[in-house]
């Protein structure tokens, strides 16, 4: 890794110098903006917010959907000293208000589109807030909103605080995660001993900013690299994104498993499964084969047919869908982390993925199972580098529980590692389950085994009143259309085959799995799960 100074404005610096006429963002039909042209809207954001009084070490809050806005407004906050708060858009004003309160931000920029949501937000520590849009000021106790700065810049040091995210939190409480320039910087960098990126590269960015994942990998690194980023203007549903893929023909992009597992699921297989004699044929290895191939490059068409990087992480790719981006020679890549090591930890470039593992610890980054089981070498991941965060804001003892003296950060997630050093995650270590006879059972290796049972869209196991319940969330949509010829009593006819389905499901998994991980109840989850951000199902509103 390069010796540079590990800090946002330094390593930016130097890709402007070199990448000055570059396109750096844009959205997909909009006017570009080139290194030189952000690097004079970053000042421009900078001034304005040193004239508001905003000072090195203040807390600067920013609510938006993706846009090239929000990335200048990110580097700006940051490159004055002061502290970015990104909010993810789909997080409640209940919980906006608890943010912006629990950080003590002193300014909001937020988009007109997310305005609403924080109309009736109060925190006596806001005092400033910007419309991101155009960069006018909604309101403001300052006399005079338009006072140039003209204070000596700040010298920023890498281990001045960059960011706080708060995590949406599967366990319902979200906790302020401290990232420093250095976690943040030496992620990025690192990211390209995975995979080469450079100033020819096209990245299409589908995941919202706020989150680390996206941040750190699919902005920041892409940045200091020289490459450009193409937004979306609008959710990406296949109306709004496979045009966009075809204008930009991305070179890279980073997902989580449900958007390629929906994709494999509704168009592969669903494709596969329509005609008789290639269903038959999907069932062998051999054939499979051969059609996971030609499928693979109607895939990579559709992704534009320039994409040499398809990120997936944020949670555990089903086994079936990995199957498929394997034989299909789907330029996939598998990587583990979290937020706290801003975030990667673990990764496999394209061609380079082991079956249902997340490859290699990251260079520069020390890993290690704890307490390892002496049969399957199975323990929580340990985590040590810089990426590590400095801690949880304001809550020393959430830090304290997760840091250790020496430096190791318990990542609460049980894994092991294979001869070749690839590790292997099997599960959260909060959402194990202790079985009636003291067995350690793990939900999500069931859950990966129900959701490539027919029909099913997603699952979750949990326990209640000592029985392994699953909650099932079934595709009754393909259901309906597989048995429409049936109109004249459709609804008893479904109720029936919805009970033979849960049936057949409970024989499926509990021949796959062993004895103390049979479920002895499934249920109809109705309604799609409630999720986080790289979409996850929010386990602790269902437990």
């Amino acid at each position: 890794m390069s010796t540079r100074k590990l800090t946002f404005p330094s390593l930016f610096e130097a890709s402007v110098r070199s990448n000055a006429d570059n396109i750096a963002l844009s959205f997909v039909d909009g006017k570009p903006l080139t290194y030189k042209e952000m690097d004079l809207k970053i000042k421009m954001v900078m001034q304005q917010l040193t004239g508001l009084g905003i000072k090195p070490g203040d807390k600067v809050a920013l609510l938006s959907l993706n846009s090239p806005e929000w990335g200048l407004t990110y580097f700006a906050i940051t490159f004055l000293g002061a502290v970015v708060v990104p909010m993810l858009p789909d997080f409640t004003a209940s919980e906006l208000q608890n943010i912006l309160v629990h950080s003590e931000a002193k300014a909001l920029f937020v988009s007109e589109r997310m305005n609403s949501k924080i109309k009736k937000v109060k925190s006596e520590f806001l005092k400033h807030k910007i419309k991101i849009d155009d960069f006018s000021v909604i309101e403001s106790t300052a006399k005079d909103t338009t006072v140039e700065s003209t204070s000596t810049p700040y010298e920023v040091q890498e281990d001045d605080l960059a960011a706080i995210i708060y995590t949406s939190g599967t366990t319902g409480n979200s906790k302020g995660v401290m990232l420093t320039h250095k976690n943040i910087s030496f992620t990025a960098l690192q990211s390209d001993t995975i995979q080469v990126m450079g100033p020819t590269d096209r990245f299409l960015s589908v995941l919202p900013l706020s989150h680390t994942y996206e941040n750190t990998l699919g902005f920041v690194a892409p940045m200091f690299y020289g490459s450009s980023i193409y937004y979306l203007k609008g959710l990406p549903t296949p109306s709004v994104l496979l045009p966009a893929l075809k204008k930009v023909k991305p070179t890279f992009m980073f997902t989580v498993p449900l958007i390629i597992e929906k994709i494999y699921r509704n168009k592969v297989l669903a494709t596969f499964n329509k005609n008789a004699i290639t269903r038959t044929l999907y069932k062998f290895g051999p054939t499979r084969k051969i059609l996971n191939k030609a499928a693979g490059k109607k895939l990579l068409e559709t992704f534009g047919g320039h994409l040499i990087f398809f990120g997936i992480g944020g949670a555990k790719l089903n086994k079936a869908v990995e199957r498929f981006l394997m034989e299909a020679k789907f330029p996939y890549a598998i990587g583990y982390g979290l937020t706290e090591t801003a975030p990667l930890l673990a990764g496999s470039g394209p061609f380079k993925t082991k079956m249902q593992s997340t490859g290699p610890l990251l260079k520069g980054v020390e890993l290690k199972i704890h307490e390892p089981d002496l049969k399957t070498g199975q323990g929580e991941i340990w985590a040590k580098g810089p990426n590590v965060m400095q801690g949880y804001y304001k809550d020393p003892e959430n830090t304290k529980a997760v840091l250790t003296a020496d430096g190791w950060f318990k990542t609460g997630d049980l894994g092991s590692f294979d001869k070749a050093g690839n590790l292997s995650i099997n599960g959260r270590l909060k959402n194990m389950i202790v079985g009636a006879s003291g067995e350690n059972i793990y939900p999500e290796e069931i859950e990966s085994v129900i959701n490539n049972f027919k029909h099913v869209v997603e699952s979750l196991v949990v326990q209640k009143k000592g029985k392994l319940v699953a909650l099932v969330h079934f595709n009754k949509e393909e259901l309906e259309e597989r048995y429409n010829h049936l109109k004249d009593d459709m609804t008893n006819y479904m109720e029936t085959k919805m009970e033979e389905l849960k049936q057949e499901l409970q024989a499926y998994v509990n021949e796959r799995v062993n004895k103390f991980s049979q479920v002895q109840i499934v249920l109809d989850q109705v309604d799609p799960f409630k999720k986080t951000a790289t979409k996850k199902i929010k386990r602790f509103l269902y437990a």
